[in-house]
């Protein structure tokens, strides 16, 4: 038996834990750079707006509506979703976190507990601990979850469990098969020419139609649909290939300077999220782009094999100044910049070279003490000096609520490099 926790409009839902007089009241959050909606509060989603429409394109809604606009806080959204997923951990030791506000939850151990009220109990706590509605949909399989999850959202008590339902039949017809989890836009027009245009009518397909179509992966999910569970709950996550940490820029970027300063800023994150992830970098990426929306959009790339696999931010950072030296042309207008470790392996299983003179144990220690002086008072607490103090480059964040849970607005203390 399996639990699909989903936080409802989550961006939203932090804004308001921390400003009660945002209830009610309609609100979306903008992706960075305040380009496009990427969450919604009911009352906008009542308007029509829909998800991802760029901001320049409901100005009039905006101004007709009173809608508040906020700018992406990453570092409260973060923050909070961490205790809503302690929570969970607290009610039972299987959570597969699947995305920021979302995780699988295992019930095979609660056989003799009534999981509506056991369930009940689990939204009741994050509410009341962090503030934060959340839906839960509980079905024998993690697809059927899905589903159960997505009626829990229409009801009242913010929960359905699927498992107990009389009439299931009607309850998958009513999904639409664009709705189905793994089913993607063309996925979802093919099965549409086949004539399979919601859950119940795929359930209801011969397994080997969808597996020509979709392989093993759509066998699994009829199955799944069926009631067979396939896909296991995912404890401890597969570790990551390759961390990417890129942005947009507030303004167009023509100075080696800014440029650098930029790709260092997002190098010092990557190496930060490589020490988290506890893996080291066998090589360095380095892109910078143009805007696509540019007459002649124009981006190049450049990357570097490591030495030694490391995940220390002064060697990083070395390393990305000397690609982007090698990318820059004077007098192109960029945009977007962005840093790629590639080649991560376990940091326990990293191996020096010959001719490494670095002391690498020393560079562990400083950077341990950098990510908790920054993990306490707030990310940029310290930092390298490459990184620049104003920052003028930065995306745009004019709506940005305040770091309520962190340090993170104080006078960041700049480090030389």
């Amino acid at each position: 038996m399996f639990a699909l926790v989903d936080c409802n409009n989550f961006y939203v839902s932090c804004e308001r834990a921390f400003n009660p007089q945002l209830q009610d009241k309609a609100i979306v959050v903008l992706s960075n750079n305040d380009g496009c909606v990427v969450a919604r509060s009911p009352e906008v989603k009542a308007l029509g707006i829909g998800m991802g429409v760029p901001l320049f394109k409901i100005r009039e809604e905006v101004k007709k509506y009173n809608i508040l606009t906020f700018s992406s806080n990453y570092a409260l959204y973060g923050d909070l979703s961490n205790r809503v997923m302690k929570i969970l951990g607290s009610f039972t030791p299987e959570v597969e976190i699947y995305s920021i506000d979302e995780a699988f939850l295992g019930l095979s151990g609660f056989k003799d507990i009534d999981l509506t009220t056991y369930t009940m109990e689990i939204r009741q706590t994050i509410m009341q601990w962090t503030g934060i509605p959340v839906s839960i949909g509980i079905a024998s399989t993690k697809t059927l979850a899905k589903i159960a999850n997505r009626v829990a959202k229409k009801s009242p008590s913010g929960l359905f469990d699927l498992s107990i339902c009389p009439d299931q039949d009607s309850v998958l017809q009513k999904i639409d098969i664009s709705d189905v989890w793994g089913i993607g836009r063309k996925l979802s027009n093919w099965m549409k020419e086949q004539n399979i245009h919601n859950a119940l009518q795929l359930r209801d397909t011969d397994i080997p139609i969808i597996r020509k179509k979709m392989g093993v992966v759509g066998e699994r999910l009829v199955r799944e649909l069926r009631g067979e569970s396939c896909l296991p709950l995912e404890i401890c996550p597969s570790p990551k290939k390759e961390t990417c940490v890129s942005r947009s820029f507030g303004k167009v970027v023509t100075d080696l300077t800014e440029l650098k300063e930029a790709v260092a800023h997002f190098t010092t994150k990557a190496s930060a999220k490589l020490r988290k992830q506890q893996q080291c970098a066998s090589a360095l990426t380095v892109f910078i782009r143009t805007s696509r929306y540019a007459s002649s959009p124009w981006g190049d790339t450049a990357t570097l094999a490591l030495p030694v696999a490391t995940n220390d931010t002064p060697e990083l950072i070395y390393y990305a100044m000397r690609l982007t030296n090698r990318l820059f042309l004077p007098d192109v207008p960029y945009k977007k910049a962005g840093v790629i470790m590639q080649g991560l392996i376990p940091q326990s299983t990293v191996q020096s070279s010959l001719f490494d003179t670095k002391d690498r144990y020393k560079s562990l220690r400083l950077m341990e003490v950098v990510d908790q002086i920054n993990d306490r008072f707030g990310e940029g607490t310290i930092k390298f000096a490459v990184e620049g103090i104003k920052q003028e480059w930065k995306m745009k964040n004019e709506n940005r609520s305040p770091s309520y849970t962190t340090r993170a607005d104080q006078l960041p203390v700049a480090w030389c490099h």
